[in-house]
């Protein structure tokens, strides 16, 4: 097929229950796949019993989110994967709108469409929003979601535009981009590696989209809530990883040091809010990252020699958290729009 739908599963069955109907009613000419990362709740039993039109794949063992759907795709074979999350409820026509996008941009790797809140519809979500951003420091934020805050939705990001990374949430991306960078990087097990893979296909001359055509509405936090402190160990541990590894002409032991007084007013943050476990998140994220940096620093080497044609438009070239934090700035729009790196 040219596009294989691939959710990746670990203990959703009640996911599985309610919005894979909703994918196979609103999704023609694609394969749809279902791979499991060894679930005890009965997913692939429910699987084979209730929907034997979609392809069950058991991984045994729970990889994560990057190596489960590393080792998925090596069973998938289509030309453009469409990697969904099991919390996700799409609407007519969204595959197609990001298949339409992708066929009019060959330069794009990958896109996402308008990501918004179950919850409440009218806002859009954490994971993504409408295409996400980095700024120097490695945090990365949304058009339509800076930290906390989620907009509400208005239109005002109904266009296509180019991004710096989107959502793995939903992520439609070419089958040849996804293996010629090599995958998911595995060590970062879940938070991030979207990021990530989005950062290394630019430095491989590819680039990042995101369509308003196709909307989807995301629960999350449906395999680790947003409020755990698991969350939030991976999320600054892999922050690190992230923009160590890709930052080619920036990264030194300055910039190392004025990250971590930024994350330790974060952890100091959660403290005061009554939140001391994820402070403690936070300083094991550094201790674990410290104690990885001569391999990270070799990936580091290895992707400054085959880099290609290094683009980083979009990046922000403020501090994100300056700019929430202490300018009080809670919309996109508010944003320093000449801080945004350009096209060359």
């Amino acid at each position: 097929m040219r596009t294989a739908v691939v959710i990746l599963n670990w203990n959703g069955k009640s996911w599985l229950q309610r919005f894979l109907p909703i994918v196979l009613t609103n999704t023609q000419d694609a394969d749809i796949v279902v791979a499991d990362n060894g679930s005890t709740d009965g997913s692939l039993e429910w699987l084979a019993a209730e929907m034997p039109a979609v392809r069950g794949i058991a991984l045994g063992t729970n990889h994560g989110f990057a190596g489960g759907y590393n080792k998925a795709l090596e069973q998938v074979d289509a030309e453009r994967y469409l990697l969904l999350n099991s919390d996700v409820e799409v609407t007519s026509g969204w595959l197609d709108a990001l298949n339409s996008y992708l066929d009019a941009h060959p330069e794009m790797a990958a896109c996402q469409p308008k990501v918004l809140a179950h919850r409440d519809r009218t806002r859009f979500e954490h994971a993504g929003a409408a295409g996400g951003y980095i700024d120097r420091n490695g945090y990365p934020f949304c058009r339509g979601r800076i930290f906390e805050i989620t907009e509400v939705d208005h239109g005002q990001y109904n266009d296509d535009r180019e991004v710096f990374w989107a959502t793995g949430a939903c992520l439609l991306i070419r089958s040849k981009a996804f293996h010629e960078v090599g995958g998911f990087d595995t060590e970062l097990f879940a938070h991030m590696e979207e990021i990530d893979l989005c950062w290394r296909l630019r430095r491989r001359g590819w680039r990042i989209g995101y369509t308003s055509k196709a909307v989807v509405y995301h629960v999350g936090g449906g395999a680790l809530g947003y409020g755990s402190p698991r969350k939030t160990y991976l999320n600054f541990r892999n922050s690190l990883i992230v923009l160590t590894k890709n930052l080619h002409n920036g990264w030194s032991w300055w910039w190392l040091l004025r990250r971590l007084v930024l994350d330790g007013f974060a952890a100091w943050k959660f403290l005061l809010e009554g939140h001391g476990a994820h402070t403690w998140q936070v300083a094991r994220a550094h201790w674990h990252y410290l104690r990885r940096l001569p391999k990270v620093l070799k990936q580091r080497n290895a992707l400054l020699a085959e880099e290609r044609t290094p683009d980083l438009t979009g990046m922000y070239d403020r501090s994100i958290a300056y700019d929430r934090f202490i300018l009080k700035w809670k919309k996109f729009a508010q944003l320093d729009k000449a801080a945004f790196r350009q096209p060359r």
